[in-house]
């Protein structure tokens, strides 16, 4: 599908960078940065992996699975990605865009949106199976963020992209960090669920030092939500065709992670630690912390790994992003801060704003007064990414 493009924005002073975009990575890509020898370990654990992803929350049709070969598997997921792909495209025409892969069209399509600078995640969700690549889960690793790195060293000043931390080996863990600071990272993604990863959650003293590590550096943490494979059993019961039921459940299961972050005294640990929760939704927040306040000055619960609030370590540690959320921007952004609020196109998927970004911002923040729109606009993030 072939996109007309735009005519290009009309140029202001108003600064604006998107604290959540993304880029295509493929599976050649990443692999390019690893020995020929580790390839077809590679091949395996992502074909492992999108086996494991292409049912419940995958949202894929799983009758008759355990009777077919490998091979049909593997041609059945191939045929399944590529419908989804098509509706996707046929839906958005920004996922048909070069932009989407390619960082000299992205530029391109930033420029036409008026957008100075993005700070990019990677489609693939690494963490689920660059551990099973036997062999060579270093090289695995490095290979994929080196593609990512890649992908930046067009503008490096534009392209802001998440570097994707391992977490079920702690001092491969601390490495990757080391590394892709030294090569100029400004930001780095860590899975929102451990417990996905069948790992111990954040509170467990086993990330000590990777969060030691992380905070001495000063980059931000960035957790993006994605599928939750405890929804799976709702995916299975959700009669409509895009799942529809079950999504908006996905941002709201980040209050998990709020607390086992905050109530499990992380931040109590590690003050300046930096979190992005990218996409969690805004107005739901707001109720969150007042119950978990409550809990602490009225209910009487008892949080032991903490000595303030838990609002107090969320004003303090945590930022979200938000796409276009006009009613959360002007009832909430009080109570969650304008400091910890920042704007993103979330491109090319079918919410983004691009290429009507100015468009949609005169829109939703016709009520918020010019200082606060700034900093949720472009302040917040050129602070919390050091840009």
């Amino acid at each position: 599908m072939t996109a007309t493009m735009p005519a290009p924005a009309t140029v202001t002073a108003e600064r604006l960078i998107s604290a959540d975009s993304h880029v295509r990575m493929t599976h050649e890509q990443v692999k390019a940065y690893m020995p020929t020898t580790l390839h077809e370990a590679y091949d395996n654990a992502a074909t492992e992996y999108e086996a494991r992803m292409s049912k419940g929350t995958g949202a894929i049709n799983r009758a008759g699975a355990m009777q077919r070969t490998t091979e049909q598997l593997a041609a059945d997921r191939q045929a399944a990605r590529k419908a989804q792909m098509e509706q996707i495209a046929a839906s958005n025409a920004a996922f048909s865009r070069a932009g989407y892969w390619d960082p000299v069209e992205r530029l391109k399509d930033m420029d036409t949106d008026g957008v100075e600078a993005e700070v990019l995640y990677s489609e693939v969700s690494a963490f689920r199976y660059l551990s099973d690549v036997k062999g060579g889960v270093a090289e695995a690793v490095q290979g994929f963020n080196n593609a990512l790195y890649e992908f930046a060293q067009v503008d490096p000043a534009r392209l802001i992209v998440s570097y994707q931390i391992p977490i079920h080996d702690i001092d491969l863990a601390v490495a990757e960090v080391q590394r892709v600071a030294a090569l100029g990272a400004h930001s780095l993604q860590l899975p929102v669920f451990p417990a996905e990863l069948g790992q111990l959650d954040y509170y467990h003293p086993r990330y000590e030092p990777l969060f030691a590590t992380i905070q001495e550096i000063g980059l931000p943490i960035c957790c993006h939500i994605g599928l939750k494979l405890s929804l799976d059993e709702l995916a299975e019961r959700d009669p409509t065709p895009n799942k529809g039921v079950m999504v908006p459940m996905t941002p709201l299961a980040s209050a998990e992670a709020f607390g086992m972050l905050i109530m499990g005294g992380v931040f109590e640990r590690f003050p300046n630690l930096k979190v992005v929760f990218v996409e969690p939704g805004l107005t739901w927040i707001g109720w969150w912390l007042d119950t978990v306040d409550d809990m602490v000055t009225r209910q009487g619960y008892k949080f032991p790994a903490i000595t303030d609030k838990p609002s107090d370590y969320f004003r303090r540690n945590i930022f979200l992003t938000f796409i276009d959320e006009k009613l959360g921007l002007e009832r909430m952004r009080d109570v969650l801060g304008v400091s910890q609020l920042m704007w993103s196109t979330d491109f090319p998927h079918p919410v983004t704003s691009w290429p009507r970004s100015r468009e949609i911002i005169e829109e939703q923040f016709v009520n918020i007064p010019p200082d606060e729109r700034e900093m949720m606009l472009s302040g917040n993030a050129s602070r919390v990414w050091g840009l």
